[in-house]
């Protein structure tokens, strides 16, 4: 199977290109209201004071998507919901009325059905929440899970971070929630184990013979039911009241391993009034099994080495020990929010196979650059991706959609795509409204130079050259790239020659200081950015000095 990135929204992608019963394993972590003000939330919006509402990515309101999807589900859209879903979202409407909450509920309640649609029956459902909603998307998956055969098998609290001191007026929330659900009694599981507990061990495995197998404990050996097959005497001590726990060859095997402590007299014979024991060696030990309370595994820190950036990020941990519970070798695992693309990375990793959706494209080209930072540049040969341009007419679709969140896409697009996904996107509002992307490369004096990219989808003209001429000399800038979807006229090739050009001893050939690039080059043409950012060339210094234990001469490859 070939990996799958899809660029879109999570529901229509999986309406569209995911069939039933493919997925082995989905986890998601969706955007979730963890710090705003519960009464903010649970009130209407109408109600709410939206000067005080604080502004995250994740805030849902209630709009003409939400009434859609609210008449999807009271209609039963397709016949694709329960009673169950209904009659539930029928009385959250009527106790919480149309406001943000109940539009979150709305709106996970569609995606919580089509992931149930495209498990297998053998599949897991990982979905992790906050305690703001838990309450509630509990009995959202109770209604669509546990109506049609599943089950619910765990709440998984998931201890993030230590206590903090700026909870003033309520205890500190440092846990997350991890409903785990499955779609049958056939789904696979695997128990988990940690590291022992030092105590436990402290108070257990006190015994070593000095053999080389180190410290273990004694275990009974008497059968704890019952057993009369098992009444035999052993080496003279007489059986147990309900018979031996293991079988006479058993007992000789174990025997034979020294794997049998017995008590003994001062001088050394057999005290046939207590009873023979079990070693158990620690080293043999799979550790302490892991229960429904998870407090090993550290939220990342800002200076963790897999850190990137990304506000949500989650430990690789995390998600390696919900893998290996609840999935195999070659089993396709979905992540509806992949954002950053902690569980696809750690599915690669596992050798599992994978489908990853998420809603902005700055986030796949995060996880594209994970993946070829992680396993090298192959791996990108092996990963399809989806609802991304790949000619000039879905370029131009993308450029063209009515709402101005899509034409921002197109943007990150375009400036991701040309710079191999080097540049960082400029998010910023106001004074720096005319810059899109920000990329930094190495001067002449080992000192960073600035790029500035602007992108413009719509007609233009010889003064958009000028205008960026001019932010280049506002933002000390040494390069300023104007990628267009429409071809560009003579004037501005003309204007643009004549801001000059650029030399610089890390790079093969002078280039001009503003370069027009077309939307068309970058799909027919594949025409990137040659410039060499500072994160390779400290890249290919490092490598050159762990190689050859001293810096020389940096004999750096340019894009092709």
């Amino acid at each position: 199977m070939v990996n799958k990135l899809y660029y879109g929204d999570n529901l229509e992608v999986l309406r569209k290109y995911i069939k039933d019963e493919s997925i082995d394993l989905c986890y998601i972590d969706p955007p979730f209201n963890s710090k705003r003000n519960y009464n903010q939330i649970y009130n209407n919006l109408g109600k709410e004071d939206q000067a005080q509402a604080q502004a995250f990515v994740d805030t849902w309101t209630w709009d003409n998507h939400a009434n859609e999807a609210l008449e999807e589900i009271q209609s039963n859209y397709q016949g694709k919901f329960t009673s169950q879903t209904i009659d539930l979202i029928d009385g959250l409407t009527k106790v919480l009325g149309k406001g943000s909450l109940l539009a979150y509920l709305v709106s996970m309640t569609l995606r919580i059905v089509e992931i149930h649609r495209v498990l297998k029956s053998t599949g897991s459902f990982y979905l992790h929440c906050d305690p703001t909603a838990s309450h509630y998307l509990k009995i959202v998956l109770d209604t669509v899970f546990c109506s049609q055969g599943g089950d619910f098998k765990n709440e998984i609290s998931w201890k993030r971070q230590s206590a903090h001191s700026d909870a003033k007026k309520k205890f500190c929330d440092i846990v997350d929630i991890i409903f785990y659900y499955v779609k049958s009694s056939q789904a696979s599981f695997y128990p988990q184990y940690g590291e022992h507990d030092s105590n436990y061990v402290d108070k257990f495995y006190r015994h070593d013979d000095n053999d080389g197998r180190g410290m273990y404990r004694l275990s009974d050996m008497a059968s704890p039911n019952p057993r009369p097959n098992m009444m035999y005497e052993w080496m003279g001590f007489p059986y147990p009241s309900k018979g031996w726990r293991y079988q006479k060859e058993t007992m000789q095997q174990l025997h034979d391993q020294d794997r049998i402590y017995y008590p003994r007299h001062s001088d050394g014979q057999f005290n046939t009034k207590k009873r023979p024991q079990l070693k158990r060696y620690l080293n043999e030990q799979e550790g302490s099994i892991i229960t429904n309370l998870w407090t090993d595994i550290q939220s990342l820190s800002p200076h963790a080495a897999e850190k990137l950036g990304y506000p949500t990020q989650k430990p690789e941990a995390l998600l390696e020990r919900i893998i290996k519970a609840s999935s195999n070798k070659g089993d396709v695992i979905l992540d509806a929010y992949c954002g950053c693309g902690t569980t696809i990375a750690v599915a690669e990793r596992l050798e599992r196979n994978w489908i990853g959706i998420d809603i902005t494209y700055q986030s796949i080209s995060l996880m594209l650059k994970r993946l070829e930072d992680s396993f090298g540049k192959n791996v990108l040969d092996k990963i399809e991706l989806n609802g991304i341009p790949k000619d000039i007419e879905s370029a131009k679709a993308l450029a063209t959609k009515p709402d101005d969140r899509t034409r921002k896409e197109f943007e990150k697009w375009a400036v991701l795509t040309y710079s191999n996904n080097r540049a960082v996107i400029n998010d910023k509002k106001g004074a720096d409204k005319g810059i899109d992307a920000i990329a930094y490369f190495q001067g002449d004096k080992d000192n960073r130079e600035k790029i500035i990219f602007q992108v413009k989808s719509g007609n233009v003209k010889s003064g958009d050259i000028r205008d960026i001429q001019g932010t280049m000399t506002l933002q000390g800038a040494a390069l300023g790239i104007f990628i267009t979807l429409k071809p560009p006229s003579k004037d501005m090739i003309q204007t643009a020659k004549s801001a000059g050009i650029y030399r610089g001893r890390y790079r093969s050939q002078s280039v001009d200081k503003i370069e027009i690039v077309t939307v068309q080059e970058i799909l027919e043409q594949k025409k990137r950015l040659d410039v060499i950012l500072t994160f390779e060339v400290l890249k290919a210094a490092e490598k050159q000095r762990e190689t050859q234990g001293q810096q020389m001469s940096l004999d750096i490859p340019f894009p092709e």
